[in-house]
This record gives C-alpha cells, structure tokens and sequence, in this order.
C-alpha cells in the first residue's frame, strides 16, 4: 500500500493540475486558489509532487525545449517585467518564449510541463523569500557584480554617511472599480500588477542609517482634501495624473531637497533607483546635483538582489496594504475613490509608524543587498537565511503573518500557507540546496561603471 502511494505521488500532474501550478508560481498560490477554486494546500501539494516527479527524472527537463542561452533570456525577461509591477502569465510567458524559441532556434515546443519546470529552475516564483541569495541569468548576474562593485568603492572612497545613503522606489496600485463593484471577490480588485494607468502610486524612500523618509503618493482624478494625512505621508493629486519624470521631480523637491537641508551643509550622498520607471529628467538631475547627491541607478533585473527596498520592506508594505484591503474589501463596494483615498492615505501612515520603529530591519536590508561595503559576506545560503529570518520579522512587527486568513470557502488552507508554497522551499527539500560630470567630487574613472 505505501509502494502504491509513493508512486501516486510521483506520477506527472494532468495539464489541468500543472496550468494551476502555473499560475501559483506566476502569481501566488492564494491567487490560484481563488482563480481555480482549489484549496491552497492541494495546489502545494501538486507543486511539490511535481518536483518530485522531475528530481528522480532529470532527462525529461534538459535539452527538450529551449535552450541554456534561450532560458536565460527567458527568466531575464520575467525580472525586468516583475521589477516594472507587469504581468507574468500563462500567456505572456508563452508568448515571449515562442518569440525567443523561433529567434534563437527557429522553433520552440511549448508545454506546461517544461514552463513550470522553467519557473522552478530559475528561481522565479514571486513568493520567494531567499532571492539574495538566488543566482541571477549569467549576464544579470555580472551586471549586479559590476554594480555593487562600483557603489562599494564610492560609499568607501567618499566616505559617505549612512544618513545620506538612500533607496528609493515606486509601488503602483491598481484598482478594478469592475470587480470592486461585483458580487464576490472583491479582495482582488486592489491589485500591484497591471498594465493601465495605476489608482495611485506610493514613491517609497529608506536610509541606510534605518530611517525611512516622508512616502509620496501620488493620485489621478481630483479629490477633495483628506480629512486628515499622517505626518509621514505627502499627497498630490492631478486630473489627469503625473508621468514618471513629473513624479520623480516631485520626490526629488518634497522628499529628498528637504531631507538634505535638514542634514545642514549638504553632504555628499547616493541615491539607489532602478533603471524603469525612474527616469532621471534635468530637472532631478539638477536637485541631486545641487545635493551632492550621485544616482547609482540599479542594472535591469537586479532588484532582488541589490535594491534594499526589493529584499524586504516593498513586499512586506504591498502585503500590509492589501491585508487591510482585504479585510475591509466587502464594505467598500459603493466607497468613491476619495473614500478609498482616505483609508489608504491611514494605512499607509500606520505601516510608516511601524517601519519607522523598525530601523535594525531597514539597516539590515542594506546589509543584505550588498551595497554598504560592510554587506552580504556571508554563502548565498546564509544570505538566503538572513533574509527569510528578515522578512519574517518585518511580517510580525506589521502583524501580517497571523492575520492571514484561509481563503474564503477553503478550510482545507492551514499555517503552512504562510510560505505561499515557496519554491526555494522546495529546492532545498528536494535537492539541497546621468552624466558623470554633474556630481561634484566624484572622479569621472569611478563613474564608468554606472553605465551598465
């Protein structure tokens, strides 16, 4: 009887169970669970008899569809999409690796099996709390070495401080009035994957030193003023909303001109951003400059190893923000946006309390993306270890873990859910394991390297 189950267990899932997978590792499992209407902890089930199923039969995954060099272009593609809050699906996935089969190889044999096998491979399920210490496609990977090479060197050579050390990043939000006016799943209508123009969008900003600044949210549409705003949050609202340059302008003369003449003297400071949504226009080039300021702009695809924002507190906030969504999400149906505003505009300032007490948290995200010259010596491992023990205490401190709740109409959901079926998780069960010259005082040599 116990010969007959291990052998159940092992037998490849159906198209119908691997498409569910699919989607867990595209999106979350709590997401599968409710576009599929399966319990959460039968989809973990099947991800983990999947791998099973592969790990004692390697040559089913090598060499049948794409190959090395076309993967890699693959999960580079997933990165960069991800770091831009787009979607990776069953279709667009497909899509882009039909397009590089057909270039690289002049075919490509699609399947379920292989793209799941892909996702598990390269590391790339979205719940992932281990992804410093997650290698990067080979070319990425070099980039991310080069990067914080360069960043290093400047923070030692220019001895800057840690106050003047900062990360800045933007959370988009979308929000479906569609299905926040329909019958049921109404949890899902506050989205941070989307292709239209967001509700609104949070610009996040952290210190080295474990200090957060003010956030910027910015909104479209024209609402009256809040009744009231947390001092740790700044609005501005347009009609027609504000394009990318236009909202880093913003940033750059709210948040970080202010927080530079508060340190008096404008000492010399750097400023990670990725190299996205960011774009760094005259105008913000010129308020950085006049800061002392140097933009160390992050390679494509890098985020989740060098961006501190990326390692912990931009996936703990999104998962704050849309815990409260959900909890409030069956009252808010007939809410107008201004309403839906206000609520935002105080859980956003409630969650800044808290990361504002968190500064260990914060200094240890810098820490672990390897950007302070003192960072990140441990193995990948240990790396990988730090950061699950971060994100699980940046989680406690915003009370999010035990407020989880089983989806609705899945009792079958219990505590392991938690790990949203991490695939390093997994693996480990299964197999072990701007123009240069603008900066005052920093040397044109040491800024070739930006360029990447």
């Amino acid at each position: 009887r116990g010969e007959a189950a291990g052998a159940a267990r092992k037998e490849q899932l159906s198209v119908k169970k691997l498409r569910v997978v699919l989607f867990a590792l595209c999106s979350s499992t709590e997401q599968a669970a409710r576009h599929f209407r399966n319990p959460p902890r039968r989809i973990r089930r099947w991800l983990r008899r999947f791998q099973a199923f592969h790990d004692d039969r390697p040559e089913l995954s090598e060499g049948k569809y794409l190959s090395l060099e076309a993967e890699e272009k693959l999960a580079e593609w997933v990165l960069t999409q991800r770091e831009q809050q787009l979607p990776v699906n069953e279709e667009t996935l497909f899509q882009k690796a039909t397009k590089i089969g057909r270039s690289l190889e002049g075919g490509f044999k699609i399947s379920y099996e292989w793209a799941v096998r892909f996702m598990l491979r390269h590391h790339l399920g979205t719940r992932t709390r281990r992804g410093v210490a997650n290698p990067l496609p080979k070319e990425m990977q070099g980039n991310a070495g080069a990067f914080i090479e360069f960043v290093q060197r400047q923070i030692h050579r220019q001895e800057l401080p840690l106050a003047m050390i900062g990360a800045v990043d933007e959370i988009s939000l979308f929000l479906d009035a569609e299905v926040l006016g329909g019958d049921e799943r109404k949890e899902s209508a506050l989205q941070t994957v989307g292709n239209g123009e967001p509700w609104c969008e949070l610009v996040l900003t952290a210190l080295a030193d474990g200090n957060v600044l003010p956030a910027l949210v910015v909104s479209r549409g024209h609402h009256p003023s809040p009744n009231s705003i947390p001092d740790s949050v700044l609005l501005e609202s347009k009609e027609n909303g504000y394009g990318d340059d236009e909202i880093m302008e913003l940033w750059a003369e709210r948040v970080w001109r202010k927080h530079t003449e508060c340190r008096g003297g404008s000492p010399k400071g750097m400023l990670l951003l990725d190299c996205h949504r960011t774009h760094l226009s005259e105008e913000v080039l010129a308020v950085l400059s006049s800061a002392g300021t140097l933009p160390a702009v992050i390679p494509a695809g890098c985020s989740s190893k060098t961006q501190p924002l990326d390692v912990c507190i931009k996936r703990s906030l999104k998962d704050f923000l849309q815990k409260k969504w959900k909890e409030r999400a069956k009252e808010l149906a007939d809410s107008d946006s201004s309403a839906l505003l206000q609520l935002l505009l105080g859980w956003l300032g409630e969650a800044l309390e808290i990361l504002g007490n968190c500064p260990e948290l914060i200094r240890k995200s810098f820490l672990l993306a390897s950007v302070l010259p003192a960072g990140n010596s441990g193995s990948p491992r240990r790396n990988g270890d730090e950061q699950e023990e971060l994100i699980a205490a940046m989680e406690e401190r915003l009370e999010i873990a035990k407020s989880r709740e089983s989806s609705p109409g899945f009792p079958e959901n219990d505590a392991g859910g938690a790990a949203e079926a991490d695939p390093e998780i997994l693996h480990r069960l299964f197999e072990g394991e701007s123009e240069a010259e603008s900066f005052y005082g920093f040397e044109d040599a040491d800024l070739e390297l930006m360029e990447i």
